[in-house]
């Protein structure tokens, strides 16, 4: 398992430390070697390459037998959520006394891409449970809150993030969800809809608006479990990425300890705006990793099948095809890992997720439409599954922000930056 691996790659490093003598004297070349280094985005930790690695092969081997029989039943198969757990993906930078890996947020987009190479399915509920989840619960959570949730959702219980509606979903903070206080209890009535993770999920983050005449500066955010009685109303059939789960809910005197609001009254618009801006390098990743498992199945069928005496991957008209593709990926690959390392080193990168969430999401359509073509009739069916990424590639453009929400997102940091 990957958190077992990870606590050895940092005990090694801290024994290697300690080797150093006090009384060393620096050469000019050990003074270098202090500053920071400039290295590409394609260079990653000992500990990042491990996880690559790790996760690579649980995507092969495990998710990759089940991806078809999922798609076509439209549902999650249980031996991968319990997979995810056991391989410590479900708490990739959670604290290790909280039952996680306590690896770092380059490593959850690591992973996120790497299983949806295989299956974007997989890769969203891995997503959603570690950046929005989790990542809540770790920044906005007290101590007790902490103490009580993560190793859960480290360990055992699929998390979901409840923010969408029926009448609010770029328009998130129009949400109608009221939540009422009734003693040392808050009572919740409303609905949620498009809530990713939620057929399986067992802990829900509800927003809720507490006092509407305060407009948005009245969400909350509660943590609900779901034998407190949420409901499913209905399991979305859906174009692509089927076997990732995607409900309405409805909370019908929906009853929830007031020790379980999370960062305080009021304060929930402050988490989603936050969080979502993480989950967006998240989607991107997803769809990085998609239009990449899209272009690795695709490419070797183009020097295999011949026509007119050659292999279709050495006409030259596919030759472009398959160089801009290649481009595209590359792109998308640097603003995604740009994001995710300003993030970080604690900078702005609302900006960079956004540009990396919008670029990821049309560079998938692209290349896994062209997969499509570049294998013909073969291409077309479902047999080879190249055509599930193009049908997965879609929803890129609509959650965790719509593409035009994105544009308008970097259109503002433009004209703050030029007027």
């Amino acid at each position: 398992m990957f958190r077992t691996a990870s606590r050895s790659v940092r005990a090694t490093k801290l024994r290697s430390k300690t080797l150093v003598g006090p009384s060393r004297m620096f050469s000019v070349s050990a003074m270098r070697a202090e500053e920071p280094q400039l290295n590409s985005l394609s260079t990653f930790t000992e500990e990042e390459n491990m996880f690559r690695d790790s996760v690579k092969r649980f995507a092969v081997d495990v998710v990759g037998p089940k991806v078809r029989e999922m798609d076509e039943k439209e549902s999650m198969d249980p031996i991968i959520i319990q997979g995810l757990f056991e391989q410590g993906l479900m708490g990739i930078e959670t604290s290790a006394e909280h039952g996680g890996a306590e690896a770092s947020f380059t490593s959850a987009i690591i992973a996120i891409e790497e299983l949806a190479k295989i299956d974007p399915s997989v890769s969203v509920m891995c997503d959603v449970h570690n950046t929005l989840v989790n990542t809540i619960l770790r920044k906005y959570g007290t101590t007790e809150q902490q103490d009580k949730w993560l190793p859960l959702l480290s360990n055992s219980k699929l998390g979901s993030f409840c923010l969408s509606e029926p009448v609010s979903g770029s328009d998130a903070f129009a949400l109608q969800t009221r939540a009422t206080k009734d003693g040392d209890h808050w009572v919740i009535n409303g609905s949620k809809m498009w809530i990713t993770n939620s057929y399986e999920a067992e802990i829900f983050l509800i927003f809720a608006n507490i006092d509407p005449s305060k407009g948005y500066k009245g969400i909350t955010c509660f943590i609900a479990t779901r034998d407190m009685g949420v409901q499913i109303a209905k399991k979305e059939e859906k174009l692509g990425i089927r076997a990732s789960s995607t409900c309405t809910l409805n909370f019908d005197d929906l009853r929830i300890p007031a020790e379980n609001i999370i960062g305080g009254e009021g304060k929930g618009y402050k988490l989603a705006i936050e969080i979502l801006n993480e989950g967006r390098i998240g989607i991107a990743a997803q769809m990085l990793g998609l239009a990449q498992g899209a272009f690795d199945k695709a490419v070797p069928y183009t020097y295999q099948r011949t026509q007119f005496g050659q292999p279709i991957g050495t006409f030259q008209g596919m030759q472009f095809q398959i160089a801009e593709a290649a481009v595209e990926l590359e792109t998308a690959r640097l603003l995604t890992y740009n994001a995710a390392r300003r993030k970080e080193e604690g900078r702005n990168f609302t900006k960079e997720a956004a540009m990396a969430k919008y670029w990821a999401s049309n560079v998938a359509q692209r290349v896994s439409g062209s997969a499509i073509e570049w294998c013909g009739g073969v291409g077309f069916t479902r047999e080879t599954g190249i055509e599930k990424f193009w049908r997965d590639s879609k929803i890129g453009a609509i959650y965790e922000g719509t593409s035009n929400i994105q544009l308008q997102t970097i259109a503002k940091f433009i004209q703050k930056e030029y007027s």
